[in-house]
C-alpha cells in the first residue's frame, strides 16, 4: 500500500522527470490534432476529417507496434545507466536503431494496400480518394519516426528529457505552419488539401529525428561520452534481448489500437459526419491519455534504475507513485471532458452536425478514462521488473523479492502481499 510519506517523497522526483516526458508524448499526440484542425477547416470539412481520421488510425496500428518493439530501451539503457555503464547504453541505443531500419520496410508493406483495403471496408469513395494519398504521405515519415523512437528511448532513460520535449514543441510549430503553408497553399506552394497535411506531418517527423540525433552528438562531444567510439557490430543476443522486453508491450498497444482502427473502419461506412465526429472524440480522449503514457515511461527509467542501483524497495515505491498521479489525472479529465464538450468540438470544425455527433461521442470517452488511464503507468513499472527476471533465471524471481505484484523465489505467482 502506498503510504503518505512515501509519496511525499517521491512526487518531487517523479514529476520532475514525467513531466517533460508528459510534454513530448502530448506534443506527438498535438500533431494529430494539428492535422486534424487544420482540414477541419476546408470547406468539404468532414470528409477532409473523416480521411485524417481513417489513415491516421490504420497508420498508427504499424507506427506504434514499431515503437513498441523499442520500449525495451528503457529498460535496458536505464539500467546500464543506473550501473554507470555508459558504453552499454550506447551499444543498446545503435542495436535499437539496427531493429528499426529492419522493421521499417514490414511496417510499411501495409500502407500501399491501404486502396484496396478501403474498397473492402466500403468506405465513402470520397473519403477514400482523399485518404490514400494522405497515408502514403505519412508513410514517408515512418523512418525517422522509427529514428526518433530509439534515440528518444535511449536518451530519456539516461535522464536526457528536456531535448525531447524540446523536440516535439518545436516539431509542433514545424507541422502547424507547413500545414498552413501545404493545404491552403500560402506563400507560392500549390493548394494540396489533405494530402499537404500528410507530408507536413512526414516533414515534422524528420525534423525530430534530427534535433535529438543532434542533441545526442552535441551532448558526446561536450562531455566526450564517446559514443562515436561506440562497436557498430550487430549484436543479436542484444537485439533479442529488446525484442522479448518490447513484444508484450507492443502488442498491448497494438492490439489496443488495432480496436480504435476497427472501429474507425466500420464507423467510416456509416458516412462522413460520423466519422468525423468519431476522430475528433477519439483524438481528445488520446491527448488526454499521452499524460499517463509519459508517467508510465517516467516509472520505467526510474524502476530501471532503482534495479539497476540493486534497490527493490525504491522501484516499488517509484511505480506505486507513477500509478497514482496517473489515476488521480484521468479523474480530472475525465470532468473536463463532461463539462465542456461543445467548446472542444468546436475547436476542430465549425460544422454544426460533426459538433452535435461529437458531443455525444465525447460523454462516451469521459466514461472510460479512469478504466484506461492507470494501467500505463502500471506496464512502465512492470517492464524493467520483468528485465530483472530476465537477466536473473538462476534464481528464478528472487533477485527482485521486494517488487509487489512478483512472487520471489521462483514461485511464478503473486506475492504474499499481492499487488500494490
Amino acid at each position: 500500500m502506498l503510504r503518505l510519506q512515501t509519496l511525499r517523497a517521491e512526487m518531487r522526483p517523479t514529476l520532475h522527470l514525467a513531466l517533460p516526458l508528459v510534454l513530448a508524448e502530448i506534443g506527438w499526440m498535438t500533431m494529430g490534432i494539428v492535422d486534424t484542425v487544420m482540414v477541419g477547416h476546408l470547406p468539404d470539412s468532414a470528409n477532409s476529417i473523416g480521411a485524417v481520421s481513417i489513415s491516421s488510425s490504420i497508420f498508427n496500428v504499424v507506427a506504434f507496434f514499431g515503437g513498441g518493439l523499442l520500449i525495451g530501451l528503457d529498460t535496458l539503457v536505464a539500467q546500464a545507466f543506473g550501473a554507470g555503464k555508459r558504453e552499454d547504453c550506447h551499444r543498446s541505443l545503435v542495436n535499437g536503431i539496427y531493429l528499426s531500419v529492419v522493421m521499417t520496410p514490414f511496417l510499411m508493406a501495409p500502407v500501399w494496400f491501404f486502396g484496396p483495403l478501403l474498397q473492402t471496408l466500403h468506405i465513402d469513395p470520397v473519403v477514400a480518394r482523399l485518404a490514400v494519398p494522405y497515408m502514403k504521405a505519412l508513410a514517408i515519415g515512418l523512418f525517422p519516426l522509427m529514428l526518433y523512437f530509439a534515440v528518444r528511448r535511449c536518451i530519456q532513460a539516461m535522464n536526457m528529457v528536456r531535448p525531447v520535449a524540446f523536440a516535439l514543441v518545436t516539431a509542433n510549430l514545424i507541422n502547424l505552419l507547413f500545414n498552413w503553408v501545404l493545404i491552403y497553399g500560402k506563400w507560392g506552394a500549390p493548394a494540396m488539401g489533405v494530402v499537404g497535411s500528410g507530408w507536413s506531418t512526414a516533414l515534422a517527423r524528420l525534423y525530430m529525428a534530427l534535433v535529438l540525433v543532434g542533441y545526442l552528438l552535441w551532448y558526446d562531444r561536450r562531455h566526450r561520452t564517446e559514443l562515436l567510439k561506440t562497436p557498430v557490430n550487430i549484436d543479436f543476443t542484444r537485439i533479442r534481448r529488446l525484442i522479448i522486453l518490447g513484444l508484450p508491450a507492443a502488442t498491448q498497444i497494438t492490439l489496443e489500437i488495432s480496436v480504435f482502427a476497427l472501429t474507425a473502419a466500420l464507423i467510416g461506412r456509416l458516412g462522413a459526419v460520423p466519422l468525423a465526429s468519431h476522430q475528433i472524440a477519439l483524438n481528445t480522449v488520446a491527448f488526454t491519455y499521452m499524460v499517463p503514457l509519459g508517467i508510465s515511461s517516467a516509472a520505467s527509467v526510474r524502476v530501471g534504475q532503482a534495479i539497476g542501483r540493486k534497490d527493490p524497495a525504491g522501484a516499488a515505491d517509484a511505480g506505486d507513485t507513477a500509478i497514482f498521479i496517473g489515476a488521480v489525472f484521468m479523474f480530472g479529465a475525465s470532468v473536463l471532458l463532461l463539462v465542456f464538450p461543445r467548446p472542444i468540438a468546436r475547436m476542430y470544425t465549425p460544422n454544426e452536425a460533426v459538433i452535435r455527433s461529437a458531443i455525444t461521442l465525447l460523454a462516451a470517452g469521459a466514461a472510460f478514462q479512469l478504466c484506461d488511464g492507470p494501467p500505463a503507468p502500471f506496464a512502465g513499472r512492470a517492464t524493467p521488473a520483468r528485465q530483472c527476471f530476465a537477466i536473473s533465471p538462476r534464481t528464478g524471481l528472487s533477485d527482485c523479492p521486494s517488487v509487489p505484484g512478483f512472487a520471489s523465489g521462483g514461485t511464478g505467482g503473486p506475492s504474499a502481499s499481492g499487488p500494490a
